[in-house]
């Protein structure tokens, strides 16, 4: 993976943050189409009011706007939601990009605990990326899938 000022970046793929409004309506566009169209999700379930204080970052496939999620701080934990990715691209190789760079984007925060509730039909990818089902956590229904939670350690940085 090749570092940049503002992004990451491997060959086709480009993972940013968002920084501005056109950006933010990227996100806005992208979670509309992948949660609200395909999956039915209900507009007042996916959209709230941590989207105004959260990071997100949004992925590009040769410049076009694909993919997207969001991080939320805590105390002790930084949480990465709402990760989603158009019908037409999805695979392995995007996904990855956009958690490895969430995941260097919180640990250069200092964070070194990350989570994440996965539908649970995807824990198996989540765990080749390093979050692993939190024993003892109850899993929940959202939408009609069923969620578990997962975190990852992150190693402290200097």
């Amino acid at each position: 993976m090749m570092a940049l000022q503002n992004n990451h970046q491997v060959n086709d793929l480009r993972v940013d943050v968002v920084r501005d409004l056109n950006d933010f309506m990227k996100v806005v566009a992208i979670r509309s189409s992948v949660f609200l169209a395909e999956q039915d999700c209900p507009y007042d379930e996916e959209f709230d009011n941590n989207d105004l204080s959260s990071l997100h970052l949004i992925a590009y496939l040769r410049g076009e706007p694909v993919a997207t999620l969001r991080i939320r701080w805590f105390a002790g934990f930084a949480k990465i939601e709402r990760v989603c990715v158009m019908k037409h691209v999805r695979g392995g190789s995007l996904v990855k990009l956009m958690i490895e760079t969430a995941v260097e984007i919180i640990g250069r925060k200092g964070y070194t605990h990350a989570i994440g509730y996965i539908q649970k039909r995807l824990v198996p990818f989540w765990k080749q990326l390093g979050f692993l089902p939190r024993e003892g956590r109850q899993g929940f229904r959202f939408s009609d899938y069923d969620y578990v939670e997962c975190s990852r350690q992150i190693e402290p940085r200097a």
